[in-house]
């Protein structure tokens, strides 16, 4: 792979478009495709402005930019652009089918040996490696927006090669990266702690637990993420998290992934976010107002109660990510940390102590009576140990041993 310096990109919007720009800048020629000249101009009108602003700010030079550039090929002719690539990715929008059919014709056009990998965020990996005849080499590799951001969730599925698995992920550190292996389940590491978490504040919001403004202000003040969950729905795109929370729950059942109805309807008024103008806030630009929302205030406000509620339940699902061996404390940490900006939550878990999130999600879980509240049995663990700060060290260095030493878990 790193003899072969080209890579086809497939699908030049907002996300294709900045995975090309990721590998040219890194030295590799691109064959950058998609489905017609208007929606190439559209890749290259993406690249050309995020390098322009690079060189206004002083981060690269004229030179370097007509260098990067001139890196990238554009083709229209899927067949073509992959012939010679040994590794492709695809970004395409998240339809199944397309996915499949894209990856039936790089199947049949790319060399052997080439690595097949899909930026899908929500799709099942394992459904688009069957549809090609070499599905030990279909792969996940899910950037984040912007593709500049280092994390990078390589998903394995169960055809996967590890060899391949290793390979892509010496090529993804080479671009300064931080790649994080996991299997193929829905939402990954980031997006299935993520929008649970987002998911949960909204169900909060319109039930009356408390207002927008105090439910946004208590996590970012209280609990120093950088924003509130609601106004962070609003950026992602209430679609977006509508379609992650139903994946959620069409694969686990878990009634706590199930969408608030508020979602829902916001999604049906096309009211998605700050893209629209309007979501749980309104915006002047991508600028929130003061302008109502779309629920009444609460009789009485349980604001109080906040952050604890909504942290709780959060590293309740990161302990139990770690004790359904999905994941290593190491990676839930570098998934949240490098691909949301959050703090690292076994860091938070530390610091309030395990015992305490356990009082937390035991009042949860006695209030709801959801089995998605049930507080998971390594959290009383942790609980119950001497000295909970070294508990919790001990499980870091063992989970990042066994997940190094038995990659396939």
């Amino acid at each position: 792979m790193t003899e072969n310096k080209k890579v086809a990109v497939i699908g030049q919007g907002t996300m294709g478009a900045g995975i090309t720009e990721v590998f040219a800048k890194a030295g590799f020629e691109v064959h950058a495709v998609d489905n017609s000249e208007a929606a190439l101009d559209r890749g290259r009108s993406i690249v050309a402005k995020s390098t322009g602003r690079a060189v206004t700010k002083g981060r690269m030079t004229e030179e370097e930019q007509a260098a990067l550039v001139g890196r990238i090929t554009y083709f229209t002719d899927t067949a073509e652009a992959v012939a010679d690539c040994q590794l492709i990715v695809e970004a395409v929008f998240e339809d199944l089918a397309v996915k499949q059919e894209i990856f039936k014709t790089v199947d049949a056009a790319a060399p052997a040996g080439a690595i097949l990998a899909t930026n899908t965020s929500s799709l099942a990996i394992t459904a688009i490696a069957a549809a090609v005849s070499r599905p030990e080499s279909v792969v996940g590799v899910h950037f984040f927006n912007p593709p500049v951001q280092t994390l990078v969730e390589v998903v394995r599925t169960v055809y996967s090669d590890d060899a391949i698995i290793a390979d892509l992920v010496e090529l993804l550190k080479g671009l300064g990266k931080s790649p994080v292996v996991v299997n193929d389940r829905a939402g990954f590491i980031v997006n299935a702690l993520l929008i649970p978490y987002i998911g949960s504040a909204i169900n909060l919001y319109e039930n009356g637990f408390a207002t927008r403004e105090e439910i946004d202000a208590a996590m970012v003040e209280a609990a120093g993420y950088p924003m509130g969950p609601l106004a962070l729905a609003d950026m992602i795109g209430n679609d977006v998290c509508l379609a992650v929370l139903e994946k959620l729950y069409d694969e686990t059942k878990n009634r706590v992934n199930a969408p608030a109805p508020i979602l829902t309807r916001l999604v049906i008024a096309n009211m998605m976010g700050s893209k629209t103008g309007k979501g749980f806030y309104t915006y002047d630009g991508f600028k929130p107002t003061d302008d109502r929302g779309p629920i009444r205030r609460p009789l009485q406000s349980r604001k109080a109660e906040l952050p604890d509620r909504l942290v709780g339940e959060y590293l309740n699902n990161c302990v139990k990510m770690v004790e359904e061996n999905y994941a290593s404390v190491d990676a839930v940490n570098t998934g949240m940390r490098e691909g949301c900006r959050m703090p690292n939550p076994f860091d938070v878990l530390k610091e309030m102590t395990p015992k305490r999130v356990l009082e937390i999600v035991e009042g949860i879980y006695a209030e709801t009576g959801e089995p998605g509240h049930r507080p998971a049995r390594l959290l009383r663990q942790l609980a119950a140990a001497d000295d909970q700060a070294a508990a919790i060290d001990e499980l870091q260095a063992s989970t990042a041993e066994l997940h190094a030493s038995n990659p396939r878990g």
